[in-house]
């Protein structure tokens, strides 16, 4: 009996083993492909967003040139009101 445990267990072993390495061979093939089709979509996506570049540059410049045009127009409104408001207690220290 013990004898045929050490013949036979060895070779259950023996089969187990293969049986495991041709798993995780399949298993590296298969995540090699996974990984070749995600390195697709994210090349990809990479041109994609390249070609956006452009556009996004456009659209920051147009801000930009809105920003400045706002701070001027909100400077000159400021000033204006400031002076305004400043003649007005120029008159009225006239009267004290």
């Amino acid at each position: 009996m013990i004898d045929a445990l050490n013949t036979i267990l060895p070779v259950f072993i023996y089969i187990l083993l293969i049986a495991l390495l041709v798993v995780g061979i399949i298993l590296g093939i298969k995540l090699i492909i996974t990984i070749d089709k995600v390195n697709d979509v994210v090349d990809d996506i990479t041109d994609k967003v390249n070609s956006l570049n452009g556009l996004f540059r456009m659209v920051n410049g147009v801000t930009d040139r809105f920003n400045a045009i706002t701070s001027k127009l909100t400077d000159t409104v400021v000033s204006l009101i400031s002076k305004i408001g400043n003649s007005r207690r120029k008159d009225d220290d006239d009267y004290e």
